[in-house]
């Protein structure tokens, strides 16, 4: 018995579910408000020579990494309107960054969101990295139809009651 009450305490559950199944947006009304900060990361792979042309800027659509820093940040700036039950947040800061692996053949792609609130803002933080993918996507694929966007995972997240939270690599 001392064991399913000891199994019992330590099951997790789905915060956006209530208790008779419907969907809920989590109250966080009793939450401090506290710096929040996450980081993400995606990547998209591609053939060489699209990377050549992307670092060339001689993509027919415009700069391929200047718009899907601008698409990544406004994305953020929408995750509430974008994804059921998320909160609205007043981010103070998104960056979107890009890395080429040449050895690889693929933009890395790292998103970061802050906020100062009651929840936090891995959220934001995925949906820049997903969207500034899906921009290079549609802006290479008239060039590369073969493209392939890869593992989008949040790789760390700060404040809160929960406190920081980092993947292992």
């Amino acid at each position: 018995m001392k064991m399913a009450k000891s199994i019992k305490r330590t099951k997790k559950r789905l915060t956006h579910i209530d208790s008779k199944g419907k969907a809920a947006m989590v109250d966080v009304g009793a939450k401090l408000s506290t710096l929040r900060e996450a980081a993400a990361r995606g990547a998209v792979f591609m053939k060489k020579e699209t990377i050549e042309l992307i670092s060339g800027n001689q993509i027919a659509k415009g700069n391929v990494f200047e718009t899907a820093r601008l698409a990544g940040i406004m994305a953020a700036k929408k995750t509430a309107d974008l994804i059921p039950l998320c909160h609205q947040l007043n981010l103070t800061t998104v960056t979107v960054d890009f890395a080429v692996d040449n050895t690889l053949n693929k933009v890395n792609i790292e998103a970061k969101a802050k906020c100062r609130g009651q929840t936090g803002v891995e959220m934001e933080a995925l949906t820049a990295a997903s969207i500034a993918a899906l921009t290079i996507y549609d802006m290479c694929k008239a060039v590369d139809r073969g493209l392939i966007i890869s593992d989008i995972r949040l790789m760390e997240k700060k404040g809160g009651k929960s406190g920081t939270w980092k993947r292992k690599k």
